[in-house]
């Protein structure tokens, strides 16, 4: 028993020294997050992706619509349409909603490609932009997401979002 006693004892002691050697380093975060949501750069690219796929937004619209329109015509008319016009309309109304489908698919998918060349972009800058304010500020260790906890004294994503926006 009194030998437990000492292992927990000098158990108690190692622990403390470890916790007070860890102060001796200098720990930073990064929000990853907010800086895309933030930095001047992330700005940017969503300005140039918005811009860039404006045009087929806009498009997709005007599809969208005309099934909408066609699809309240033969809700409306439906029921008084001859047969043949009624079956035109709605294989031209299935035509038009599979198009619209695939065109939706393939914008997502183009946009979605897009975005993350440009997150690649931002953060491999970012990335640089963290190596250079480690090195100077003489940071042992910086952390980005996902961290479970970070505590606001430690967190660094304002300096790295000003820097990139210097740049």
């Amino acid at each position: 028993m009194k030998r437990f006693a000492i292992l927990a004892a000098a158990a108690v002691i190692a622990v403390a020294c470890g916790v007070a050697s860890a102060a001796d380093y200098k720990i930073g975060f990064v929000n990853t997050e907010r800086l895309f949501r933030e930095a001047t750069p992330a700005k940017r690219a969503q300005q140039k992706l918005e811009k860039e796929f404006a045009n087929r937004d806009a498009e997709l619209g005007k599809i969208a619509k005309q099934v909408r329109d066609l699809q309240s015509t033969l809700d409306r008319d439906g029921a008084t349409l001859p047969e043949a016009d009624r079956r035109n309309k709605e294989r031209d109304l299935a035509n038009l909603t599979r198009d619209l489908q695939r065109s939706q698919r393939e914008f997502r998918e183009d946009l979605n490609l897009r975005r993350n060349e440009e997150l690649a972009s931002i953060q491999e800058r970012a990335n640089k932009v963290i190596q250079q304010i480690a090195e100077a500020e003489k940071f042992d260790l910086i952390l980005q997401d996902p961290v479970v906890f970070a505590s606001q004294r430690i967190d660094i994503t304002e300096k790295v979002i000003k820097a990139l926006a210097d740049k």
